[in-house]
């Protein structure tokens, strides 16, 4: 077997990428992981500064080695992106970066990944690049004209270049709530989201939430309905910065604007207000570009998939983008469940083409 040889590609090098390289160690497959960053962490590494998890280390870990804990509060996105280099040098997994897949091609008897001026050549192809590369930004009449700044969630950083400024937060999930808290300290916010945000209990993090989804999960798989509590993984957790926002009153939201205009926004009602800075906490989608020529792709951006196996093409499964691949797949603790049945069902079925 060549060094461009391998039974299993992974394409990606995050959290989904490293539990499915776990499972993958403890088969005799050969494996390689291709990752476009320039070191460990995979999206963690562009998270916003203060970011912090919104459950325990003990409930925030991928297969195999728990996540060290922390002296105070929640872990920070620093500490897990040192939990996630040291995961992959503890379990010695094969990767190469950054390589920026830009296509895979279909061949008789493999999958052959492309790089720029690279190939691999793959007898499977696991597509684990989530979503952050991919940020959504709804369309809203006007945007063109808008002569302030815009970004996404995917690009803030901290809230000090955000001082003494007009600032609007569109989103209503936790990356809303928690940017809303941090910015409205240096500046004057409206939080704008679709309805009125779901919060959470004071008492229920993470660790509530993951329980819910993976009951979920157990009843679909018995054909069951369950009575269960509110609380999906996307409502909002009453972390201390967001817990502080409601102390200072600022943790309260109104329905989206219509347009904009050059200098703000116009309201339903027809008021208009000046703003100068637009953050976007409005979610990701799939980044699945690398498989357009595959021609697997759904008009939703989706590739359509039995569990985590593509369906129109049997050399292909995709784990980590949300609950379309498995429930709470997208998170640290969940992936878990997965990446082992994937790499389970991969094995299964490398072997049935091998006799």
């Amino acid at each position: 077997m060549s060094d461009t040889d391998f039974d299993v590609i992974v394409i990606g090098g995050g959290q989904a990428a490293l539990a499915l390289a776990y499972f993958l160690r403890r088969t005799d497959l050969s494996f390689l992981l291709l990752d476009a960053e320039e070191g460990p962490g995979g999206a963690w590494r562009h998270g916003w500064n203060s970011l912090r998890l919104f459950s325990p280390a003990t409930w925030s870990s991928i297969p195999g080695w728990m996540m060290p804990p922390v002296t105070e509060g929640y872990p920070t996105r620093n500490h897990v992106i040192d939990y996630l280099a040291s995961y992959e040098a503890r379990y010695r997994i094969p990767v190469e970066r950054p390589v920026r897949v830009t296509n895979v091609e279909r061949l008789e008897r493999f999958l052959r990944v492309h790089a720029e001026g690279r190939y691999w050549d793959a007898r499977t192809v696991i597509s684990a690049t989530g979503t952050w590369s991919n940020p959504y930004i709804p369309q809203y009449p006007g945007a063109e004209l808008f002569a302030g700044q815009q970004l996404h969630s995917a690009r803030y950083v901290e809230a000090a270049p955000f001082a003494g400024k007009n600032v609007l937060v569109v989103g209503g999930g936790n990356s809303g709530a928690q940017i809303l808290a941090e910015v409205s300290k240096v500046a004057t916010t409206t939080w704008v989201t679709p309805q009125e945000p779901l919060f959470l209990p004071d008492d229920v993090d993470g660790r509530v939430l993951f329980e819910r989804a993976t009951e979920r999960w157990k009843a679909q798989q018995e054909g069951r309905v369950i009575d269960q509590p509110v609380g999906g993984l996307g409502d909002i957790v009453m972390v201390p910065p967001v817990a502080d926002a409601r102390k200072r009153g600022v943790l309260h939201s109104v329905r989206p604007f219509e347009r904009f205009t050059r200098e703000g926004v116009v309201w339903p009602d027809g008021d208009e207000s000046a703003v100068d800075v637009v953050i976007w906490c409005t979610g990701f989608k799939p980044a699945l570009s690398h498989l357009d020529a595959l021609g697997v792709m759904t008009d939703d951006g989706r590739v359509a998939v039995a569990g985590t196996h593509s369906i129109a093409e049997p050399r292909l499964w995709l784990v980590g983008y949300g609950e379309w691949t498995g429930s709470a797949s997208a998170t640290l603790i969940g992936v878990a469940r997965t990446a082992r049945s994937t790499v389970s069902e991969v094995e299964t079925f490398l072997a049935a083409a091998q006799s």
